[in-house]
């Protein structure tokens, strides 16, 4: 099992640029580009948050559980 981030997804939809969220979340390039890629082990609940407001979305938008 495995968890899909589709934060790409998201932000192409809202037609919002990774330099953009990052400015909105105040996350650094280098760390949201991570999440992005899935290149992360986890994320707190406040950076999600964050995330989904800038988004105007729900968690279940930027991640998702996949069976392998």
């Amino acid at each position: 099992m495995a968890i899909i981030v589709n934060l790409d997804v998201m932000m192409a939809k809202r037609k919002m640029s990774l330099n953009e969220l990052s400015e909105i979340v105040n996350i650094s390039l280098a760390n949201l580009s991570k999440l992005k890629t899935g290149k992360v082990k986890a994320i707190r609940f406040s950076t999600l948050n964050a995330v989904c407001e800038a988004l105007d979305c729900q968690p279940a938008d930027i991640l998702e559980h996949a069976k392998d």
